[in-house]
């Protein structure tokens, strides 16, 4: 039944336990003011601290996802009330596996996996109502679509955006696929062949540039 559908291990599978010990860690070390280190501007970012650059928190409708980016950005929800993770579509998995398929209604909230209820890191299920946009949120990739197109969808929707970056909860696959399209064909950057472990941070630049056959994108190695 429809229940049991929401509440399915393989299709849209849930963070894990181990994924859960993964990303608490990541939230206490955010959950820190950094002292110093040539991360510290970017710690400052992910921290929301006073006078970082402004940023949003954006997070692919798979449920994995959006409970890494609730359980990491804990700290930085609660001392923002009125902050939301904007679920953005276009971050939805690269793959046909099962586990790669949206389960959650358009534009309604997720629904909590039994490991997301019983877990003392946070209140996700709070978060998922009341701190998690949806609206953008239309039920699973369409079949005419694919990687390319929503990598591409992605690009176009980030440089609508006002803050001047963007804190993204996504997948592994997703991510060696973006890296391989929009870091510069010579590069031999080790993202194009390894996965994002889970918890894992990366910051980059996305540079745009348009032309006459429309917009173009590229990540700027040296960033």
């Amino acid at each position: 039944d429809s229940d049991s559908l929401f509440f399915s291990w393989f299709y849209d599978s849930p963070i894990s336990h181990l994924g859960l010990k993964q990303v608490d860690q990541l939230g206490k070390f955010l959950s820190e003011k950094p002292t110093g280190g040539k991360e510290k501007s970017l710690i400052e970012l992910l921290r929301s601290d006073p006078g970082a650059p402004s940023s949003k928190l954006l997070s692919s409708n798979l449920r994995r996802a959006l409970s890494t980016m609730a359980a990491s950005f804990r700290y930085r929800l609660k001392a923002n009330p009125d902050e939301k993770i904007l679920v953005v579509p276009s971050l939805q998995e690269i793959s046909r596996n099962p586990d790669t398929l949206s389960i959650t209604p358009a534009q309604k909230p997720t629904t909590p996996s039994f490991i997301d209820k019983e877990t003392k890191i946070c209140d996700m299920e709070g978060i998922f109502v009341k701190q998690t946009d949806m609206s953008l949120h239309l039920g699973n990739k369409p079949m005419d679509t694919n990687g390319l197109k929503r990598m591409s969808e992605f690009c176009d929707f980030a440089f609508t955006l006002k803050e001047e970056a963007l804190i993204i909860g996504g997948h592994s696959i997703w991510f060696r696929s973006f890296f391989k399209t929009y870091l510069p064909y010579s590069s031999t950057h080790v993202s194009k062949s390894k996965k994002v472990v889970n918890a894992g941070c990366i910051a980059f630049t996305l540079l745009k540039t348009e032309t006459a056959e429309g917009n173009r994108y590229m990540i700027d190695e040296n960033s």
